[in-house]
């Protein structure tokens, strides 16, 4: 499966901020994107978040694992915690 990849900055906390990646099946609008990362945000305690362009960006396209893949079907998306993430 093509998966899109969207590279994503949240302010955590000062002088801190989350990196995450948002993976989604390549015709999933963007406006979703951002609804799954919200959703992976409130998980993590930040529930008042919006995310917009500025945080969260498109930056390629590749072919997920099957196990990516099969979390994808399920629900939708995909996350991988890159920093701060805690």
């Amino acid at each position: 499966m093509k998966v899109l990849v969207y590279d994503t900055y949240v302010p955590k906390e000062k002088d801190n901020t989350m990196h995450f990646d948002i993976l989604v099946k390549d015709n999933t609008s963007l406006e979703q994107v951002y609804a799954y990362g919200k959703k992976y945000l409130t998980q993590k305690g930040i529930s008042n978040f919006k995310l917009t362009t500025k945080e969260c960006n498109f930056c390629h396209m590749e072919t997920a694992p099957v196990q990516v893949e099969k979390e994808i079907i399920e629900k939708g998306f995909y996350i991988i915690e890159m920093e701060n993430c805690n």
